[in-house]
């Protein structure tokens, strides 16, 4: 397939998206309007949440999650170091401390045993657990829910992976305090920038309600001093403007409509991944774990450290985008210097990190582009190898 560039997620926008943003923008709302009202009630309805808050990205609706907990100065939080840095930022936004406890070899998602090590060595309280569904594994919350009760902590799912995952009949969104998805291009949909978080309290719905928008509100219950009239408002707390458009929630949930065969495609091509790396020719290949509820955001594969550099650049030069999904976020050099975080205190999710690519997974992969970035891997690791053996 030379020529034709396969990158590592993409949106997918039909015609019927186009019409629903038309709709908006020739209409009377462009932001704060009844699309963006419509989208977190079909959001909330899909993720069998009774609530459902959206946010300008991921990053904002995660941030909005920890100061709905409550998380503060001289709070911890609990992260893995294999995401993102938005789910540790968000802590460290609030001022809080991040704990980082190591990943689970069978999942990618944090070890709970050791977890439950790290928030009983804390030193300061612990707010918040955030446990994050790595590449759609949707991660056991049974312990983590344990253990935060114990802690007296918030359970915070960053799902920005996992929309559309499931634990049995239990949807992800469902069980946690609170679930944080993502809305970028690379993600099951998308609304070009955005976030949601989606929760059965109340209360946490409409602490973000405010935050999202600079703390103002314009409801004369929530008034602390005197309300003066319609057009009084009152900045009851610090807050952002963290809002989603209407245009973005137009998209969003017209896209929404066809999660199911976005799910149902992401998981066809895992396993046409897995069938095509599951000969002798891939031994040296290792998989991501699988799950029956995984909803596959990424398909992250493992080839030994010195060859991962060749063999990724090998690829792109073939036209594949792959990615590295993550450098681990207690590495970068800003948690070094101010934590004082060092190489080998993850060991595993450095391990996996350090062999880590995440081949192409989206909803308009064909099975032919599936089976080239198979075979072109499993070319580019063979002959890396045999490379080595011979010298």
């Amino acid at each position: 397939m030379p020529g034709k560039y396969l990158p590592y997620g993409h949106q997918s926008i039909n015609e019927d998206d186009i019409r629903a943003v038309l709709d908006v923008l020739k209409g009377e709302w462009l932001t704060t309007g009844p699309a963006v009202e419509s989208f977190e009630a079909a959001v909330a309805e899909y993720a069998g949440a009774s609530y459902a808050v959206s946010f300008s990205s991921g990053t904002a609706a995660l941030h909005g999650a920890m100061h709905a907990a409550g998380v503060s100065p001289g709070d911890c939080v609990l992260v893995p170091p294999l995401t993102f840095a938005a789910t540790s930022n968000a802590a460290v936004y609030c001022g809080a401390r991040p704990l980082f406890a190591d990943i689970s070899e069978g999942s990618l998602c944090l070890d709970p045993l050791l977890s439950e090590d790290v928030c009983q060595n804390a030193g300061a309280p612990v707010r918040a657990l955030a446990p994050v569904s790595y590449a759609g594994y949707p991660v056991d919350l049974k312990p983590f829910r344990e253990l935060a009760s114990r802690a007296g902590a918030v359970l915070i799912e960053d799902a920005a992976h996992a929309l559309g995952a499931s634990r049995g009949e239990a949807k992800v969104g469902s069980e946690a305090d609170m679930t944080v998805f993502s809305f970028h291009p690379v993600k099951h949909i998308t609304t070009a920038e955005g976030g949601m978080v989606v929760t059965n309290s109340k209360r946490f719905a409409d602490r973000m309600r405010l935050f999202r928008a600079h703390g103002i509100t314009k409801s004369p219950g929530d008034f602390v001093r005197p309300y003066e009239g319609p057009w009084d408002n009152d900045m009851t707390g610090i807050g952002y403007n963290y809002r989603l458009s209407d245009v973005a929630s137009a998209l969003g949930q017209s896209q929404l409509k066809r999660i199911r065969r976005f799910v149902g495609r992401r998981r066809e091509i895992a396993t046409l991944y897995r069938e095509a790396l599951a000969g002798e020719g891939a031994k040296d290949i290792k998989l991501p774990p699988d799950h029956p509820g995984h909803s596959y955001h990424l398909f992250p594969v493992w080839v030994r450290p010195g060859i991962r550099r060749p063999v990724f650049e090998s690829l792109r030069e073939n036209g594949i985008g792959v990615q590295v999904h993550y450098v681990p976020v207690h590495l970068h050099t800003y948690y070094r210097e101010r934590f004082g975080f060092s190489p080998g205190d993850f060991p595993k999710a450095e391990a996996f990190s350090a062999g880590e690519i995440s081949l192409p997974v989206y909803t308009d992969m064909e099975d032919g582009d599936v089976l080239f970035v198979a075979r072109t891997l499993v070319g580019a690791v063979a002959r890396l190898e045999a490379e080595h053996a011979a010298r």
